[in-house]
């Protein structure tokens, strides 16, 4: 019996041998059907959470935490979901992690195409939102999307930016925009104290703002992080912090009645 799949089928020759006693090396080239097969990503595999993102005063803020997770299994703690794009640009994704790697290229070779111009233009927060938006909904057409939601922000010309694109394409501008599980629990807490008030919320209450929303975050997402970065974006640049830890309190969970084993 043959045991090389490639090699099943109807006989077309008179070199088919239906006992396998040609060594393997001898044996006429047949096309392998499955490797020239297109790979699509099916589902999202090793995957981020939650990206927050808000407007204040003087630019954008952004944060995402540092855990990648595949499926259950909080598997790599140190990946950074946030990436600068030129000197005005930052995003942030959630989903997929090798779908986000493949967009971080694609933006780097924009990047760098702009760069060699040398014509003293380069790309702002808008032009680089609505470049994925056409990628997200390109890919959504030949139903191989990138698994992903994107906040793109940044400071351009005196204006702040920020933007959210998923992967249907789907887009919209907000002073204040979550993803994933933020969506959820972390967007009121924005909402009520960013929206409408950007143009007087200092750096200093918009970092203390995203700190408490991920530590929230952290109590209620299972697929969270006690470890998360923040960028900044402001007239001087794009700024990148490194890892912030989350300062925790547990043991409210002693007065918890209702789950498991009860003493009381």
């Amino acid at each position: 019996m043959d045991h090389f799949p490639t090699n099943w089928g109807r006989p077309r020759n008179e070199a088919f041998d239906p006992y396998a006693t040609y060594p393997i090396h001898q044996r006429p080239t047949t096309k392998d059907t499955f490797a020239e097969g297109v790979q699509h990503t099916q589902q999202p595999i090793v995957t981020g959470t939650s990206v927050l993102a808000i407007m204040f005063k003087d630019g954008i803020m952004m944060a995402a935490d540092n855990l990648a997770s595949y499926g259950s299994l909080a598997r790599f703690k140190d990946i950074q979901r946030l990436h600068p794009v030129g000197t005005s640009t930052v995003i942030g994704a959630s989903g997929d992690m090798s779908d986000f790697q493949a967009i971080q290229s694609l933006l780097d070779e924009i990047v760098t195409d702009e760069f060699t111009h040398q014509d003293g233009h380069d790309l702002g927060p808008a032009e680089v939102h609505e470049y994925l938006s056409r990628v997200m909904y390109a890919r959504r057409s030949k139903v191989d999307p990138l698994w992903n939601s994107i906040l793109v922000g940044g400071f351009r010309d005196g204006k702040r930016f920020l933007g959210y694109v998923d992967l249907l394409g789907t887009t919209y501008s907000s002073p204040s925009i979550a993803t994933g599980y933020g969506a959820y629990i972390a967007i009121p807490l924005l909402r009520a104290a960013v929206d409408g008030k950007q143009d007087s919320l200092s750096e200093a209450d918009a970092r203390a703002l995203l700190h408490e929303c991920m530590r929230v975050l952290f109590y209620r997402d299972a697929r969270s992080l006690d470890k998360y970065q923040l960028a900044t974006v402001t007239a001087a640049g794009v700024h990148i912090s490194d890892q912030i830890q989350l300062d925790t309190q547990w043991s409210f969970a002693e007065g918890i009645r209702g789950y498991g084993a009860q003493t009381q």
